[in-house]
């Protein structure tokens, strides 16, 4: 027998313990934000508040969700019974006999009516009213008054009667007031005042018996004292301040009393920049204002999607000022906006596609998560390091979220933006060999904005890659598609951006290391200066009609045609056919060195060489005829035409053969600096002849001083200083010595050095023209020839169509002039 009860005293031990651990799980299982005073969990995500409190859902699910007592005392006017007085008290109540009633038991407080026993003490002098009074004093509002029954008094002064005794009708029970008043005695009688947050109802004053009242709305009335921060909450017979959904109370500020304060979500104050003075900016400022107010965390699926119509709505609406201003704030609050929003969601992912194809897609994951995420769109998708998302510090939740927001109808504020180029300029001019002087933008895809739970985007630990869906285009010459981000800017206006960012072209992807908003722009680098590019086209045009002129004036002009001639018909052929190539082909269109741009580059090598090759020429002529004049007649024809011609080709052959990448470039058909040693092939001969020509030059002019004095030792200064330098000049042009300018040009963004040059160097054909055409006095001679025989013949024909048969002599003096000059 004893050992059975040991075993079952065994057994309710480990029933006891096994219970006591049953009751420690649960609390495993609550929320981690933890329940509310006076609830309980019910499991991992919401907790139930305990008897006799209450909560505006059943559940509760949120930690700024409360439990409130419930005042049983009003809800039931009945619940103790007569003579008696509920007393409520936090979670429950209790009853308790009025003044000059006591329990038959003597307990002080009793349970429910059933427990009353209520019964007028022995000294009151009152007598126990009938079972009706109770009726009366707990019966609805618009019950029928009754007398209450109280004991005759006596009138004071009496002769042998004591002092009378006035009976509290309010603590005895014998009152008809409503259980919405309070009682006050008086001096025979009583009266029915509403209580405090109570007022009395239409048609019923306050004071008498038959006052009912109700609860007065301080929250709809506005007579409430809650701040700004709160929202009133109606009770019976007073109020509440809460906070508002997704707000928590200040330190040292509970959340319910009147004084309550709180702090709420950093929502940005969507206010929208004063000078952009709009009709429709302002009416979408209160718009989101009020959304993001009225905002409760149970609706931030619905808020997020009333936050994207409303930028819809703006933006399809014209837009004239500060457009870049207005874009750039509403970024920066859709951003802000959006993280807090996003916070509220369930974790996962989340997409939404407003009406007008602005896209919304989220990823809310664990914090902790070390994962390498994508997060994807219609568009095009993210992937980054899940660990940058929260950055240093640590989300309320544990979540943390990465998002993308497409707003196609933004690129009407940013279609024509600026791009700074002062930090990429380096890398521009490494690239395109040249200065970049500015550019010109084509947005190809949506502006995209990317944001995280990391608000310190400005270096992330790990580059973001993106893919973004754009417009296909060919590529051109310095023109190409990039991947931009918008910079606020310290004015706030914004412009575009690439520092950080780079594009790899063959897929399209982008590698940032910052975040921002972001789109794929279609960049024309000009790397020209366009008055430079006038003088070049201009220059040379007009040097392709002169060196044509000078051409056939040397081919037909048969008293001017000698050896020295032919030197100058060969380099103005020469100079001719390398200026329309290079007019026609120099530009590089498809940007990639292809064997048409292979070709244009290797004539104009040749060209070019054998021009150079005819100007030694010309300065080996000049030799000969003022140095050596009485010592030969200089070189042949043929050795002239092997220099002339067959030292170029010879350059042209040794460097295809040797380096036949050599020509040809990205931008422009033409040697390729870049290949170690390559332009030598052209700057090598160059400065040699340049230098050989400059001594002749040097030489020739200190002989035709000497030769003018001892010539005509009487010519005068000024014209003999006027002789010299015409003639110095035309020999500068013909040798080609300004093209030491070239040479000297070791900075292209020395702006003056660069003018210089590309004048003289494109106007070398108009030069020649009017030094060895218009200057030569046998080619005007030639020219007024044709001049007068053009004329005559236009003159003589007009003659015989006006004058008729009898104007032969006015016929034969129009043609003495070109008879005579026949």
């Amino acid at each position: 027998m004893s050992s059975h009860r040991g075993l079952l005293i065994v057994v309710c031990i480990l029933l006891s313990l096994s219970g006591a651990q049953t009751q420690r799980d649960p609390s495993k299982y609550c929320p981690a934000w933890g329940c509310p005073p006076d609830s309980e969990c019910v499991n991992s995500s919401s907790c139930r508040c305990m008897a006799g409190f209450s909560s505006v859902k059943e559940l509760i699910t949120e930690a700024t969700e409360s439990c409130e007592d419930i005042n049983e005392c009003l809800q039931n006017s009945v619940l103790c019974g007569p003579f008696a007085t509920c007393n409520n008290s936090p979670g429950s109540y209790n009853c308790s006999c009025n003044l000059g009633y006591r329990l038959l038991s003597g307990k002080k407080y009793f349970a429910n009516k059933s427990e009353n026993t209520c019964r007028a003490s022995v000294d009151t002098g009152v007598t126990p009213a009938p079972s009706r009074s109770h009726t009366i004093t707990a019966a609805p509002r618009n019950l029928p008054k009754q007398p209450a029954t109280v004991r005759p008094r006596t009138q004071p002064g009496d002769p042998g009667e004591k002092t009378p005794k006035d009976v509290d009708e309010c603590t005895s029970g014998l009152n008809h007031c409503h259980p919405s008043t309070h009682c006050i005695n008086k001096l025979g009688s009583y009266s029915c005042i509403c209580r405090q947050g109570w007022k009395p109802v239409l048609g019923s004053p306050n004071g008498p018996i038959n006052t009912v009242c109700e609860d007065v709305n301080e929250c709809s009335s506005g007579q409430h004292e809650c701040h700004s921060s709160t929202i009133c909450i109606n009770t019976w017979g007073s109020y509440k301040c809460r906070c508002r959904p997704g707000w928590k109370p200040t330190s040292g500020s509970l959340n319910g009393p009147k004084n309550t304060t709180c702090q709420g979500r950093p929502f940005p104050i969507w206010t929208l920049p004063l000078t952009a003075k709009s009709q429709s900016l302002s009416l979408f400022s209160v718009e989101v204002q009020n959304l993001l107010r009225d905002f409760s965390p149970a609706t931030a699926n619905y808020t997020i999607q009333k936050l994207i119509e409303a930028v819809d709505k703006l933006l399809e609406g014209p837009m004239d000022t500060e457009r870049h201003q207005v874009a750039t704030q509403l970024l920066k609050n859709m951003e802000q906006s959006l993280r807090i929003l996003a916070q509220f969601l369930p974790k996962g992912p989340f997409t939404y596609t407003s009406p007008s194809n602005t896209e919304l897609s989220l990823m809310i994951k664990e914090q902790d998560n070390k994962d390498v995420t994508t997060v994807h769109y219609s568009q095009g998708w993210m992937k980054l390091d899940w660990a940058v998302t929260a950055g240093s510090k640590s989300s309320e939740n544990g979540y943390s979220l990465a998002g993308i927001l497409s707003i196609p109808n933004l690129q009407k504020l940013l279609a024509h933006a600026s791009m700074n180029l002062s930090q990429s300029q380096d890398t521009l001019k490494e690239r395109f060999e040249k200065q970049v002087l500015g550019v010109s933008l084509t947005l190809l895809s949506n502006v995209t904005s990317i944001f995280l739970t990391n608000t310190d985007t400005g270096k992330l630990a790990s580059n973001v890659t993106f893919n973004f869906s754009f417009r296909p285009v060919s590529r051109e010459p310095r023109k190409e598609p990039t991947c931009a981000f918008w910079d606020t800017g310290d004015d706030g206006r914004g412009h575009w951006a690439t520092d950080g960012c780079s594009m790899d072209f063959t897929t399209g992807l982008c590698h940032c290391n910052h975040l921002s908003s972001f789109a794929i722009l279609m960049a024309q680098y000009h790397v020209k200066d366009p008055r430079l590019e006038l003088i070049t086209k201009v220059g040379l045009s007009l040097s392709l009609v002169c060196l044509l002129l000078c051409i056939v004036t040397f081919l037909l002009v048969k008293s001017i045609q000698s050896p020295r001639t032919m030197v100058h018909l060969h380099l103005c052929i020469c100079l001719f056919l390398g200026s329309v190539i290079f007019l026609v082909g120099v530009e590089n269109e498809g940007g990639l060195v292809s064997t048409r741009c292979q070709m244009v580059a290797m004539l104009l090598h040749y060209l070019f060489l054998a021009a150079f090759c005819w100007m030694a020429l010309e300065g080996v002529e000049l030799y000969f005829l003022v140095v050596r004049v009485f010592q030969g007649q200089g070189l042949s024809t043929l050795w002239r035409c092997l220099i002339g011609y067959g030292v170029p080709l010879l350059i042209v052959a040794i460097s295809a053969a040797s380096r036949m990448d050599g020509y040809g470039h990205e931008t422009y058909c033409w040697l390729n600096y870049r290949i170690g040693g390559f332009l030598w092939s052209f700057v090598g001969p160059l400065a040699f002849i340049i230098f050989c020509n400059s001594a002749i030059f040097v030489i020739t002019v200190w002989k035709l001083t000497t030769k003018f004095s001892e010539i005509n030792p009487n010519m005068k200064k000024l014209r003999k200083a006027r002789v010299l330098t015409i003639t110095a000049i035309a020999q500068l042009m013909v040798l080609g010595c300004t093209w030491v300018f070239g040479l000297l040009l070791f900075d292209p963004d020395s702006t003056w050095l660069s003018y210089i040059f590309t004048l003289l160097n494109c106007l070398q054909g108009l030069f020649l023209f009017v030094m060895l055409c218009l200057l030569n006095k046998k080619v005007r001679e030639e020219y007024r020839k044709w001049a007068c025989m053009v004329a005559g013949n236009k003159y003589s024909e007009f003659s015989s169509s006006t004058a008729g048969t009898g104007s032969s002599q006015s016929q034969t003096r129009a043609l003495r002039p070109s008879e005579s000059g026949m």
